[in-house]
Parts: structure tokens; sequence; C-alpha cells
């Protein structure tokens, strides 16, 4: 039997495995990434070329107090050469700098030390603005706009919805209950408080069959986003981008955060999109490598990805770095209180609002269907049998113990992790 050789991305690096040649591997259609150059013309074509919107230049004229939301230090948005341009357009159009804030929009992960900051936005935005990470514990920073029709209580940081421009810069991914990221994603859960969050992300939300990448009519994740993030009057303004295998820029989106989204959205799913011919015995899959393969919490993402085209039974092989280890205290604690994922879906149900009850949510419905195991040094073996995973150190090891459970006849290898939507006819 003839091998053909995988590379993997882990980390900044990459994991090399010979597997059969008859197995498939599937990749994203993207175009080719640009150079920085090119990148830059395309960025400021984009901003003065605005989907459903003013131009940026004008909504900035207008405007004394200005938020810009970016992604967290999971994501690989290009935010320093999109600052940049965003800064130097309100700028130009009379927007003081002591008058803008560069807010980390991390939704419920941990707020950034100044050295993760510096890494994000690079040292002279971090030096020359004010760029801080949102705190959804924080009640005395957050507003109350309302409710959406989910009934979902609306609370915002205080800073966003008091500015008279709020931009949201970042990138269109797929995202596996919200369908897709970006856009809206940015207020919620971006920058909501705790409770609003925690609506959202509930476990009737989650349980729905729209709550799921590639989805978003229907999706009533998606929807109450939308709902929610119009409620923030300030938000006018998007520059996200669409990324390439090696995480460069091929195409940039800007304009109403609506608009615009549903825009990049369209582009990008003509790439990402990618069919499977049969149901795998064996999926080899990763978490895209750095930056979202920093943590267990994250890789999450790619395990659900791999689910998708995987036999009920099979086993799903994990490559993540997890430099940042498991990533959340109470993700491990919650996925490790039965041997039973039933036990632990009820559980949530039953007891929810929980922390991180939507990433065991996930995890707990892949290990219905499949076995995980997972390959990374940055984990004991024990804390991953804790958390019903299986513990490799290579991905050789992994290979070897997939095989010896399951017959390793059909086999399916996803580099690119969760950045694209693996489906089955």
């Amino acid at each position: 039997m003839t091998n053909v050789r995988i590379a993997f991305p882990y980390g900044k690096g990459y994991l090399y495995l010979d597997l059969p040649d008859k197995t498939q591997v599937l990749y994203s259609k993207t175009p080719k990434g640009l150079s920085e150059e090119e990148t830059r013309k395309l960025i400021e074509n984009s901003i003065n070329n605005p989907v459903g919107s003013e131009p940026l230049a004008l909504l900035a004229s207008k405007s004394r107090k200005v938020a810009i939301l970016i992604t967290d230090k999971t994501r690989a948005t290009p935010n320093k050469i999109l600052l940049e341009h965003v800064l130097a357009v309100l700028i130009r159009n009379g927007v003081k700098k002591e008058n803008i804030d560069i807010v980390v929009a991390t939704g419920l992960h941990k707020p950034h030390s100044k050295p993760e900051i510096v890494e994000l936005v690079g040292k002279n935005i971090a030096e020359e603005y004010n760029v801080w990470s949102h705190d959804s514990d924080n009640e005395k920073l957050m507003t109350y706009l309302g409710k959406t029709s989910y009934n979902t209580d609306v609370i915002i940081n205080k800073t966003v919805v008091e500015s008279d421009l709020t931009i949201g810069v970042g990138l269109i991914e797929p995202h596996f209950f919200a369908g897709y990221s970006g856009g809206r994603k940015l207020i919620l859960p971006g920058v909501s408080a705790t409770k609003t969050v925690y609506q959202n992300h509930s476990f009737k939300m989650l349980s729905h069959p729209k709550a799921d990448y590639g989805y978003l009519d229907g999706n009533p994740v998606h929807e109450d986003m939308v709902e929610a993030a119009k409620l923030v009057k300030s938000y006018k303004f998007i520059v996200h981008v669409l990324l390439d295998k090696e995480k460069r820029v091929f195409e940039v989106v800007s304009g109403d955060p609506f608009q615009a989204h549903v825009h990049g959205v369209k582009e990008l799913d003509k790439y990402v999109k990618v069919k499977a011919s049969f149901e795998a015995d064996l999926t080899i899959v990763t978490n895209g490598g750095y930056p979202l393969d920093r943590d267990l919490y994250q890789a999450v993402k790619g395990m659900v990805t791999a689910s998708r085209v995987t036999r009920r039974g099979g086993v799903i092989v994990m490559l993540a770095e997890c430099i940042d280890g498991v990533g959340h205290e109470h993700f491990r604690e919650l996925a490790s209180m039965s041997k039973d994922p039933k036990k632990i879906l009820e559980y949530i149900e039953k007891n929810e609002p929980l922390r991180d009850q939507w990433e065991v949510q996930k995890l707990e419905q892949v290990l219905l269907k499949n076995r995980v195991i997972v390959v990374t040094k940055n984990i004991s073996h024990s804390v991953l049998e804790e958390m019903n995973l299986i513990p490799a150190s290579s991905a050789e090891e992994a290979m070897q113990i997939a095989c010896k459970e399951i017959s390793c006849e059909k086999v399916i290898a996803i580099p690119e992790g969760p950045y694209i939507i693996p489906f089955l006819d």
C-alpha cells in the first residue's frame, strides 16, 4: 500500500503524517492570499467602497467618541494592519486619539495581559492608544438596552454603547454554532455581559439543528445575536478579512455590520464548503494551527468539524498544540464530571447557566457519536482522560490506537480544521 504525506498545521509549525493514498484530504478552495502591499491596497479600497453604508471618512467626521472592537488572541485577524488603516481614516477626519477606545471583544474569555495586547495590535498602537479588554463580569461597565425576541437581556459594554461610532475589526470564518464568526458576534458575545452571553448560548439554543457551521437563516443563535447588535446604535461599520490556508488575506469586506457581513459570508461560502465522498471510520483533524489551537477549549471546534463526516462509532484524531493548556478551568471541570456524555448534557440542561456549558455541550455531542484521540504535549494524559478524551503523544501513536479499535478503511484528513465546512450528501 502506498502512502501520501500530509502536513497538518500544529501551533506555528506542522505535524507530518503518512496516510494511505486512498485517504480523502479535504481542503478549502480559497484563492492564494496577498502580499502585504496588495493587502493594504485591498483594505483601502474596501474602506472607501463600503457595502450598505456611508464611507468611514464621513461617519468619522460626524463622530467625537469612537470605539473599535477587535478579536481576541485566539483569532488570526491581522489586527495591526487593519487598525493602521482604520485609525488613519479616523485621525484624518478629526477624531482625536484620546477619544478612541480599542476594545478587545473577549466575550467570556479572560482579559488580555499587556504583552498579549502588544502581540495583538503592535507596540506603537498599544502605546499610543487606549487598548483594553472587555470584562463581561464587571456589571458597573454595562448598560441595559432591552430584550430580543428570544427573550435575551441585551446588556452591553457602556463605552461601546456611549460612543458615537463603533467599528468592528475582525474576520469571517466558519463557526460551530453561530454559523460564521464576525459582524454581530463582536457585540454578542464580544462586548456583552455574562448574563447576555449565557442566554444566547443556552442549552436550548445550541440544541437547535441549525446552531451549526454554515447556517445563518433559521439559526436562533445568529438571529438573536443580530437583534442584540442592532440595539447598539453606534455599531455602524465593520472591516473584516477572509483568509486563505496560510492565514493570508485574500478578500476584505467593509461597511454596514449586517449587510457587509452577509456579503462576506456569501463570498467565503464559495470556498469553504467541501463535499466528502464517504463517511469516515477515522478522521484526522487540526484546529487550524496557531492561534486557534492555543487551548483545548477552542479545539472543540475542530472536533465538531471532524464529527460531521465521521461515522457513528468512528474515531477522530485531533492534533492541537494547546500552548495555553485546557484554557478554561470551568470547561475542564464540567467535561470531567461523568464518564457518560448523556449525563453531562442532562446536568447542563437541568442546572444552567453554567460557565462554558456551550463548549462542553458541543464536546459531549461529539463524544456521543465518536471517540476522540488528542495529540498534544501541553496537557497531561490524566487530564485528557478525566475529560473522556484519549491521549496520545504523537500522531503516529494516535493512528495506532485508533486502528486497533476500528477498521481504518475509510480515512478523511482535514488539515485546515474548523476553517472549512465539510459535508456529506
